[in-house]
């Protein structure tokens, strides 16, 4: 070869390499595009340390983290829309994500991450920021939308005392969450599922595991955690949150008592706390009809047995409670009376349940597992075992054949009263299955029946109550906590709410007010509050003030019976079908608007009354928010078209604000 040649090949080698390099760029990019789109399905987007989702817009609306691992990517491989891995850098697992499209405006991406080694947690963190988030469990400062504090390890998802311990989970709890950037996530039943927080980071911690935990691996399995759940994205927050309550909770299958929704229960629990007797009961009952208030119905509450555990009435406190009830009969009113899952050690009922097996026992099985609650330390009745729910059930049906009784307050139930290793007569893998059994108790006496704690109990047709409020004026416990607590739940799927008793319970040290008695300007607002809920609950009654209180509360309890109860039951009726709240949050006809995701003290009965009541101490004014449209205030005001705040609105101490929607 000439020098010219030389020259030629030496001048074309550059350009060559060129071509080389912009081949194998092609063939990376191509490689990348093509991974990229393997690692895509619909709108979720995967990578080894998370995935993200977008909406149609092509905005994030959801963002999850893996926190126990990273994905081999080169383990995966998609296929008829299913992403799956086999490993991940600590080795071997079972990973999927799988696309599903139940209607056309709602997406919904199941995923799943099992682990192949027994003994290891699984967990991930999904972030709450850029949105709001709604749902899960009552809580002992409840805030709406939730607003977690701090960071907390992720513990058992399980129904818990909060007036006991504040930091447990609430007596009414789903495993469901919903944003305002309509996406909802709902954990699936099989999973031990633990729930912790990193305020800092703003994420929700959800983790699976067996170690350390009530939870259990179905018989027979080795203890290989799973966590696997369902990530829905629908048009709007409302839309994607009436997909899930139709496609996830369970419904009731008919409306209690018209008479609960209609007229106030008078419970002596506030009132007398655990020194009621036969006199005070007939008194307090003569007290209501004197004061011309209804005599529906009559809560004879905590201490009306000689012990806890036993079904007959203390000789001592009640000499004559046959003529008792008959005088109480003859006055209309329709008696309930309060019960609990407890027999303690002294009861005369406690060995009975010893031999024949109907309590929760220890882990062998041998002996019953004693647990202390706040009325002394005993037995906790096992009802997966369906000789206790007979015997049970049976104390029960006989006190209304021998007195009349028309219902029962079922109270407790949570699962964090069970030790955390225990044994039942049907093994429970979820701990919470327990309240779920409890609450199934109710059922043969619905119709006036109430409860306090929930799991997957949304089909029970009762009045479900929220936990003990304490006399004060704020979210712990107080009466601002109120409507944010109402809201959760509903979300959750309970409708046939009963918001506690009016005032609050009056614990000592525990109560804003004097001479043990509520703060008269709280109790007014709390009473006026009350009478926009579903139902409405005495135990201080009016009378203990002035008479002025009295005529508020006559004015409010015949509000109550005239304005709202026939919307609440209309909305009553379409709970069977729909699972749609009663109470609502004001971004129900508002989900444009960034103002109502925010709004905690003001809501809505169906889509057509939307109340602002005042909760603040010395207050006779407030802010409101209007959504858009057209509303008449319960002054005659108009306001038109577009959403609207008043500023500084007037609200006298015997006013509560309201507006009904007129098109």
């Amino acid at each position: 070869m000439g020098r010219r040649g030389r020259h030629m090949i030496v001048a074309a080698t550059p350009g060559v390499v060129l071509l080389i390099a912009a081949v194998v760029a092609w063939c990376y990019y191509s490689a990348s595009l093509r991974r990229a789109e393997m690692l895509k399905t619909e709108l979720l987007y995967l990578n080894k340390d998370g995935f993200t989702i977008r909406n149609q817009g092509g905005a994030v609306v959801f963002k999850m983290a893996f926190r126990t691992g990273t994905l081999d990517l080169d383990s995966c491989s998609k296929e008829d829309g299913i992403l799956s891995c086999s490993r991940s850098e600590a080795g071997k697992l079972n990973f999927f994500i799988q696309t599903v499209r139940p209607k056309d405006t709602v997406m919904c991406y199941r995923v799943r991450w099992e682990e192949l080694e027994e003994g290891k947690a699984v967990e991930h963190a999904m972030y709450y920021s850029g949105s709001h988030w709604y749902g899960g469990a009552q809580s002992a400062i409840q805030h709406w939308p939730i607003a977690v504090e701090g960071q907390a390890a992720p513990k058992p998802f399980i129904t818990g005392d909060i007036f006991s311990k504040q930091q447990d989970f609430g007596s009414i709890l789903e495993r469901y969450w919903l944003s305002s950037n309509a996406t909802a996530i709902k954990i699936n039943d099989s999973v031990p599922f633990h729930l912790g927080w990193s305020e800092p980071e703003k994420v929700l911690r959800f983790q699976a595991r067996y170690e350390n935990t009530p939870y259990k691996p179905p018989a027979g399995r080795p203890a290989q955690a799973e966590l696997s759940y369902r990530v829905c994205v629908g048009f709007d927050v409302t839309s994607i949150h009436k997909y899930m309550v139709r496609r996830y909770f369970n419904k009731p299958n008919k409306v209690p008592s018209e008479a609960v929704f209609r007229h106030p229960i008078w419970s002596t629990w506030a009132l007398h706390k655990t020194e009621v007797d036969q006199e005070k009961l007939l008194r307090f009952a003569g007290q209501i009809r004197q004061h011309g208030f209804n005599c529906s119905h009559l809560e004879l509450d905590d201490c009306y047995t000689s012990g806890y555990g036993e079904f007959e009435f203390d000789p001592a406190k009640f000499p004559n409670a046959s003529a008792m009830f008959q005088s109480l009969k003859h006055d209309k009113f329709h008696v309930s009376l309060w019960t609990h899952p407890f027999v303690n050690y002294n009861s005369s009922n406690f060995g009975v349940a010893v031999e024949r097996g109907l309590f929760v026992r220890e882990p062998t099985g041998q002996l019953p597992a004693l647990v202390r609650w706040w009325n002394g330390i005993g037995g906790i009745l096992d009802f997966t075992n369906p000789e206790t729910r007979e015997w049970y059930a049976s104390h029960l049906r006989a006190l209304k054949v021998k007195y009349g009784i028309a219902s029962f307050k079922f109270d407790a139930g949570e699962t964090s009263y069970l030790p955390q290793q225990f044994s039942s007569f049907t093994p429970l893998h979820d701990p919470s299955t327990f309240t779920r059994r409890y609450t199934e108790m109710a059922i043969p006496f619905n119709d006036r029946a109430e409860l306090r704690s929930g799991y997957q109990s949304q089909n029970i047709s009762c009045f479900f109550r929220l936990f003990d409020r304490d006399s004060v004026w704020g979210h712990d416990l107080g009466l601002k906590s109120i409507i944010p607590s109402v809201l959760t739940i509903g979300i959750l799927g309970y409708q046939f709410i009963l918001p506690d008793m009016v005032g609050g319970n009056a614990y000592p040290n525990r109560t804003v007010g004097t001479n043990g008695l509520p703060d008269r300007e709280l109790y007014i607002r709390w009473l006026e509050l009350a009478a926009f809920m579903p139902a409405m609950q005495f135990s201080i009654p009016p009378w203990m003030y002035d008479e002025e209180v009295v005529k508020i509360a006559q004015k409010f309890t015949t509000l109550h019976e005239t304005l709202v109860a026939p919307r609440v039951l209309e909305l009553a009726g379409e709970v069977l079908d729909t699972g749609d709240p009663i109470i609502r949050p004001l971004w129900w006809l508002a989900t444009d608007d960034e103002a109502a995701y925010k709004i905690d003290s003001q809501f809505l009965i169906g889509d057509d009354l939307m109340v602002a009541p005042v909760l603040e101490p010395g207050k006779q004014e407030r802010d409101i928010y209007l959504p858009a449209g057209r509303w008449r205030s319960y002054k005659g005001e108009y306001y038109n078209n577009g959403s609207k705040h008043l500023t500084d609105y007037p609200v006298d101490l015997d006013e509560i604000a309201y507006f009904v929607w007129t098109g």
